[in-house]
């Protein structure tokens, strides 16, 4: 039976390196990802219980393959604990460093409707008196769940798209997305993005560097021009920097800076912050612009609050499909409670 698992692995690591190496923008390098390691388990398994007779000679090995087996169980029994606690504390973070506006209130709101769904959600199933209290208790369960989960695959595949076993040496543009300014200097957000497209531009000798971003409310210049500046400044040639000065968007910046590249089909270098870099590439595969996309790194407590916007953002794009999915849902209530 450990061959057959074994064989399953094999196929979902060639389906999850084959999905990663034509185009992992999208959320089946996540989904691929997933299966493969539950695969991988389930062959551990069978390999183990197949070998037990010869395990049961070695107690040492059994205690550690015990104390490895529990150490596993305790974190996945405390992983919804975890995420609560640390959602709250960096939520109170971001309100005590960013202030009170709404969007820095997304990973205290989120913290507490987790707690809400983890421990009060279950209780208000035996409020359900009638069988219309049942249908919409068991539809939110659900419609939950099925964000929950969307939102874990979400954020494996961003973290999958961050990880490269090169710089891209032949690189023939590295896109710099701009981030907003304080008057006329970058911000220290912006400052890293830039310093990440100046690493890259080292490695990558023939590429050109496009600094992307147009003027916004508050800004005396645009971003594009202060982020050359900049990067001027830093020493880069400034016979290698492309300015886009006209784009107010993540879409726009993309639109505009091919429009300043040559040839149909350019290597590209996509920069931006790391909690954005996923969405960034799912907006520029939309476009049909093939690239890959690097992070800059910023504050641990300001990225969990970003990444959950990022993650609205995702579902305002592909809302038609996620309303699909909530209508099949119903739909399927409809058919077993008719």
């Amino acid at each position: 039976m450990w061959q057959i698992s074994f064989i399953l692995f094999g196929i979902s690591f060639c389906i999850f390196a084959g999905i990663m190496a034509h185009d992992p923008r999208t959320l089946w390098s996540g989904v691929s990802f997933f299966w493969m390691m539950v695969c991988l388990a389930i062959a551990m398994f069978f390999l183990l219980a197949s070998y037990g007779h010869w395990l049961s000679s070695h107690t040492v090995l059994i205690w550690i393959l015990v104390i490895l087996l529990m150490a596993a169980l305790v974190c996945v029994g405390l992983l919804p604990a975890v995420l609560v606690i640390t959602f709250f504390v960096e939520g109170l973070k971001v309100i005590r460093h960013e202030g009170r506006k709404p969007a820095n209130m997304l990973s205290m709101a989120f913290s507490v409707m987790l707690f809400g769904y983890l421990a009060v959600w279950p209780a208000m199933g035996s409020l359900g008196r009638n069988l219309f209290g049942t249908r919409l208790y068991i539809f939110i369960s659900l419609l939950a769940f099925y964000v929950l989960s969307l939102l874990a695959i979400y954020s494996l595949s961003a973290v999958l798209n961050l990880i490269h076993l090169r710089k891209r040496h032949r690189a023939d543009y590295i896109i710099v997305l701009g981030a907003g300014l304080l008057g006329d200097r970058v911000t220290p957000l912006l400052a890293a993005r830039i310093e990440k497209g100046i690493e890259l531009l080292s490695r990558n000798p023939k590429a050109m560097l496009i600094l992307s971003g147009g003027q916004g409310p508050g800004e005396d210049l645009a971003e594009g021009r202060a982020m050359a500046d900049y990067a001027v400044q830093r020493g880069v040639d400034a016979g290698r920097i492309l300015v886009e000065d006209k784009s107010g968007s993540t879409e726009e910046n993309l639109l505009f800076s091919r429009e300043l590249m040559d040839g149909d089909n350019p290597r590209v270098i996509l920069v931006t912050t790391a909690y954005h870099v996923f969405r960034a590439l799912l907006l520029a595969r939309q476009q049909g612009m093939k690239c890959v996309g690097f992070g800059a790194k910023t504050k641990w407590y300001f990225t969990l609050n970003a990444l959950l916007r990022e993650f609205a953002g995702y579902l305002s794009l592909t809302w038609k499909r996620h309303a699909a999915a909530a209508a099949l849902m119903a739909l399927g209530m409809a058919v077993i409670y008719r």
